[in-house]
């Protein structure tokens, strides 16, 4: 497993299930619109996780809530979302729950 799996795990594990797009942009808390890592190869470690076990795609319905009391129209705009948003969401299984709580604890130790 590679350095870029090990973190999309770590990822999932601390912030839930996320896709593709989004984790180019903001995996392990970072943030902005510029994407930090490439796309493909993001998703490309998802497809090896999801054939090793690890990952499966979410099908269950997001957070649909906002609590932002800076933005308040943030919270009109979650309630008028009845869907999910398009793209592939990726959540962990049971034995990537296993190995993710594994990394993310050596993680944690390697960066405080």
């Amino acid at each position: 497993m590679d350095e870029l799996m090990k973190k999309i795990l770590i990822h999932i594990y601390k912030y839930g299930p996320d896709n593709p797009w989004y984790m180019a942009r903001r995996l392990l808390g970072e943030s902005g619109w510029i994407a930090k890592y490439d796309m493909a190869q993001i998703e490309e470690a998802c497809k090896k996780l999801e054939e090793l076990g690890y990952l499966i795609r979410f099908k269950g319905s997001l957070k649909k809530s906002v609590t932002s009391s800076i933005k308040p129209w943030l919270k009109v705009k979650a309630r008028e979302l009845d869907h999910k948003p398009n793209g592939i969401y990726y959540d962990l299984s049971k034995e990537g729950r296993k190995v993710a709580s594994l990394l993310y604890k050596e993680y944690r130790k390697e960066n405080g």
